[in-house]
């Protein structure tokens, strides 16, 4: 049931607005409705577990703006959504590309867009910041900024729209440059490595339990497998339509994860969507991605 509320309140339900945040099963079925952080939430842009975390927490990577100029945020729940166990949340409220763009030397919760985390072993994450800042940012288990690396541009280190992020078990950093059109790797400490190029519009990164870089392209409308050398070795997808499009179709897909049973699920922005793919019996073990690389360091 809604209730009514200061449309500035936070923490309650908005009314006419449900579905922010759902929890679905294996099948795709509305299982919860987190309608009880409603008006936190204006532009949720990617949603994770950690997989480091024994508790399953839940984190929230929100773009803000909306009518009710949401701030932008990254906000860890407990794994029932009953409770906030981190917010990190910017204390003004989201600003223009370019006044964004004019800032810097950003501090620590200055967020342009956040759009994309990934973690380490030892507690930290990393922030993906994002659609209008070009750098990564790195925090410890608290919340506190541990250091910092890259600008907006198009040069060797520089960004233009962070849209995906990983890490391989030498902890050397990938990064979705989207606008750019190439991914860029960098050492944990932020040092550029390499940048593999002509990569058309990559959102997200995955890489796998066999250290196979997988990157989804919103352009192409693929999934594209890598070796750490850069190597395109294998892809698949084709541009499937909006709303209505036919089954499999993928439509400027932005994010993907495997379940444990080698499932695929694909998040399509333009038909609002998640595709699940499951694996043929007689499938060539090649082209299929694995469960996410999570060793022991």
């Amino acid at each position: 049931m809604f209730v009514e509320e200061d449309p500035n309140q936070e923490g309650v339900p908005r009314p006419n607005t449900s579905n922010l945040m759902v929890v679905v099963d294996g099948g795709g079925n509305i299982i919860e409705r987190w309608t009880q952080w409603d008006t936190m939430l204006a532009f949720p842009h990617q949603v994770y577990i950690n997989p480091y975390d024994p508790e399953r927490h839940v984190w929230i990577v929100e773009r803000g703006g909306g009518p009710d100029d949401i701030h932008e945020q990254i906000i860890k729940f407990t794994n029932d959504g009953s409770e906030i166990a981190l917010r990190l949340r910017n204390p003004n409220p989201r600003e223009s590309t370019e006044e964004a763009r004019q800032n810097l030397n950003p501090g620590p919760l200055d967020f342009g867009q956040p759009s994309v985390l990934t973690f380490l072993p030892n507690g930290d994450f990393l922030l993906g910041d994002g659609y209008q800042n070009g750098r990564i940012v790195r925090y410890n288990a608290e919340g506190e900024l541990v250091h910092e690396f890259g600008s907006v541009g198009t040069g060797p280190g520089q960004f233009d729209l962070i849209h995906g992020i990983a890490v391989d078990s030498d902890l050397r950093i990938y990064v979705s440059d989207r606008d750019n059109d190439r991914i860029q790797i960098f050492t944990e400490e932020g040092e550029f490595i390499e940048e593999w190029p002509d990569i058309k519009g990559p959102t997200g990164i995955y890489i796998d339990e066999n250290e196979d870089v997988w990157v989804v392209s919103a352009t192409t409308n693929r999934i594209l497998k890598y070796n750490r050398d850069g190597v395109l070795q294998y892809h698949f997808g084709t541009y499937g339509g909006t709303r209505g499009g036919f089954p499999g179709g993928l439509s400027r897909p932005h994010q993907f994860d495997v379940d444990e049973e080698g499932n695929l699920y694909v998040a399509n922005y333009d038909s609002g969507d998640v595709a699940k793919f499951i694996p043929k019996p007689d499938a060539d073990p090649s082209r299929l991605i694995g469960g996410l690389l999570v060793a022991n360091r």
